[in-house]
């Protein structure tokens, strides 16, 4: 995860939203953004003052709307500044709550975990270099998140 996100960030500002994991020249091609069955509806995200509030977000299965920071220009997966737990299926006016100051234009990821263990408790301990308990939510090569600017 952290891998991924230290890529991320250089993709963003250097390639735009796709991303090549730099591990061999034969690694799948990872990008983020919305999925068939799982999507995070970005466009008009309302603010009230640290809260944000998505007007659709879609999980297959229960888990998490999590949020991660960009510090020195770059998303740090190490780390997450808000999380609202998600029922399978299509929910409405999903509110979520930032702890730490939130500027307008400031950057940051807003992605899909999935509750692995079903226990309704952000899991975020990582379990290797890269992937946390409650795991990144994928459609293939796609990761379900997106990096937007906050309103």
């Amino acid at each position: 995860m952290r891998l991924f996100l230290s890529l991320l960030g250089i993709a963003i500002f250097g390639f735009g939203f796709s991303v090549v994991q730099a591990q061999s020249d034969a690694a799948p091609q990872i990008s983020i953004g919305n999925g068939a069955k799982n999507w995070i509806t970005t466009e008009g995200v309302r603010r009230a003052d640290g809260t944000l509030t998505f007007s659709e977000v879609q999980i297959d299965g229960n888990g998490w709307l999590v949020i991660h920071p960009f510090e020195n220009g770059a998303p740090n997966g190490d780390k997450y500044v808000a999380s609202t737990y998600l029922k399978d299926g299509t929910n409405s006016d999903v509110s979520i709550k930032v702890h730490k100051g939130l500027q307008t234009g400031e950057m940051f990821i807003v992605m899909l975990h999935r509750d692995v263990n079903e226990n309704q408790v952000l899991d975020f301990v990582f379990v290797d270099e890269q992937n946390v308990m409650d795991t990144a939510v994928f459609e293939g090569s796609t990761m379900i998140g997106h990096a937007i600017p906050a309103p």
